[in-house]
């Protein structure tokens, strides 16, 4: 087969300038792994301690409600959020909508807020009602 020169290449990632619905769409991909990761070994932690005995879950309650714990799991949350959100916003997409440039802009930048405000709202609600 010979190479013309008319045909048209697929474009290069130099090409492109990085854009908000670019970067929600490779975090929302990124986020996705590490809140698999994270949460499982979280979980699994809770999980063996709670099957371990009361001197194992105190040991595990200490790192939880330390403040290294809350950011932890601020983080996972916000992280959860973030994943919902963008799966929405795909999920849009993927039913035809949001296609149009400013539409998807809108669309990623409601994807930031609110999961920033669905995490605020939760550990909101978490620190007023209280852990148990």
């Amino acid at each position: 087969m010979a190479h013309t020169s008319a045909r048209p290449t697929s474009p290069h990632l130099t090409i492109w300038k990085p854009t908000i619905h670019m970067a929600v769409s490779i975090i929302n991909r990124v986020m996705g792994v590490g809140l698999a990761t994270v949460g499982a070994m979280a979980l699994v932690w809770w999980l063996v301690v709670a099957a371990s005995g009361p001197e194992a879950y105190a040991t595990f309650y200490g790192w939880a409600t330390h403040w290294t714990g809350y950011v932890v799991m601020v983080g996972l949350s916000f992280v959860f959020f973030f994943h919902l959100c963008a799966g929405l916003r795909h999920f849009v997409m993927d039913a035809g909508a949001g296609f149009e440039l400013q539409a998807n802009r809108l669309w990623a930048w409601a994807t930031v807020v609110a999961s920033i405000l669905l995490t605020c709202g939760m550990w909101l609600i978490i620190s007023v009602k209280g852990l148990g």
